[in-house]
């Protein structure tokens, strides 16, 4: 046992040391090796108080940076030949983030896109927009939100008076888009949208038109592009991994709640299985390969009697051809049991996506066989958060004056592509599309290293 005399010694001699020109510039792993010579004799009951750990890590009067990264760097702790941890999560500070407007307050706002702030590193929401004033001032609560910055559909507008709001995140029924976006943007405010962009077409182009004289960045929120593994899948289909591509499967169905739900209006929603999750077999075919389609060719179903499918459809098989060659069979549907995945064939393997289109838990499988024995991999998920990138790249476009990725015009396309699906079940058979031979010819500003 050590006297509290002998104790307070040694710690005057370690502060003593700490206080010294030399260790007022160390590391905190150099401090930790020179003060615990001292400090390991003294036991936890004697530990150097956390005050005093940080102002020898900052030295004496050490100002913070004034502005620029505040990335931190770690030394690895893992071998060369161990998986590697993560490095520090470097956020921006607070008052250098995007401020974000959150426009209605349903299941998906509320589960997935207001919690994926705190994964965030250059977002935060600053306002809210609902009918439910309530609802909202619960939220509002919740994070932090001040009354002030509280909206109704019937106020939005005064959006353009709150200058902490920079970007506007429409999260509305589909067919409340269309007039939210124009709102928005004559409020000022860029703005990221939902998918699907509109309920039409026309819609789509009289948004873009709106953001361009307003002078504002549109976005969509196609989160499956800003995903690490769908985007891990694009660059093995890119880089042609197993030759070239030649088939691709993909199916997104669910079995929709029997209710009263929007998505069950066609007035609301715009369509059914097809402009919900479809959109999702239509558009990752079009990011993985990076073409458009030159035909597609469709069927629709839905079963009678079942009261969800009075106005919209449940079951959508369409099948999209490539001036490459490459053929797409994708199914989606409203009626059957959750499944979510695809399928990319090339010439020496495959890649497996399943599930592919969930908030959380996707898994890659790649099926190939060099030498000619077959072999199954499986690439880690580094399990971002897929709404944190997505705002993550908006916010670094607004930052940056960079033209988003997933701009306008990519969900203009998405829909041109739909209103020929839903012709061409119409008529019974296939419809041509125009052609456009350019790559990525509807995408923006690929999303930087750390998003993806």
């Amino acid at each position: 046992m050590f006297s509290e005399t002998s104790t307070a010694n040694t710690l005057d001699q370690a502060s003593a040391r700490v206080a010294e020109p030399a260790a007022c510039d160390t590391s905190r792993r150099q401090f930790i090796n020179h003060a615990g010579r001292g400090l390991l004799a003294v036991g936890v009951a004697g530990a150097l108080p956390l005050a005093a750990a940080e102002a020898a890590d900052l030295g004496s009067g050490a100002a913070l940076p004034p502005s620029g990264p505040l990335d931190i760097k770690l030394p690895s702790l893992e071998a060369p030949t161990d998986p590697k941890s993560d490095d520090p999560f470097n956020p921006d500070a607070p008052d250098r983030r995007v401020g974000f407007a959150i426009v209605g307050l349903g299941r998906l706002s509320l589960t997935e896109i207001l919690p994926a702030f705190g994964q965030s590193k250059h977002a935060k929401p600053v306002a809210l927009v609902s009918g439910e004033a309530d609802k909202m001032s619960k939220v509002a609560q919740q994070y932090g939100i001040k009354p002030s910055s509280c909206y109704s559909y019937q106020t939005y507008d005064n959006l353009k008076n709150n200058p902490e709001v920079e970007v506007i995140y429409i999260v509305l029924p589909n067919a409340m888009h269309h007039e939210f976006v124009i709102r928005g943007a004559k409020a000022g405010k860029h703005i990221l949208c939902e998918k699907p962009m509109a309920t039409s077409s026309k819609e789509c182009e009289e948004m873009i038109a709106a953001c361009q004289k307003a002078g504002k960045k549109l976005m969509i929120a196609y989160r499956i592009q800003y995903e690490p593994l769908n985007r891990m899948a694009q660059k093995a289909v890119r880089d042609k991994t197993y030759g070239k591509t030649k088939l691709i499967q993909m199916m997104n169905c669910q079995n929709q709640a029997h209710d009263q739900q929007w998505r069950h209006k066609k007035a609301l929603a715009g369509g059914g299985a097809l402009p919900d999750v479809g959109l999702y077999c239509l558009n990752t075919t079009r990011f993985l390969l990076g073409e458009e389609p030159s035909e597609v060719e469709a069927y629709i179903y839905s079963t009678p009697g079942d009261d969800r499918f009075k106005e919209i459809e449940e079951n959508v098989s369409f099948t999209l051809r490539f001036p490459s060659g490459v053929i797409s069979q994708c199914m989606t549907g409203y009626g059957s049991f959750n499944a979510k995945s695809y399928a990319v064939h090339g010439e020496t393997g495959t890649i497996k996506m399943d599930p592919a289109f969930t908030y959380k838990g996707l898994k890659q499988e790649r099926v190939h066989a060099p030498g000619g024995k077959q072999m199954t991999e499986q690439p880690s998920n580094p399990a971002k958060d897929q709404f944190a990138l997505e705002m993550d790249h908006m916010a670094e476009c607004v930052r940056q004056n960079k033209t988003p990725y997933t701009p306008g015009e990519e969900g203009l396309q998405d829909h041109r592509i739909m209103e020929a699906i839903y012709q061409s079940a119409k008529e019974n058979k296939p419809v041509k599309l125009t052609s456009i031979t350019k790559l990525d010819a509807f995408r923006g500003t690929p999303p930087t290293e750390e998003q993806a």
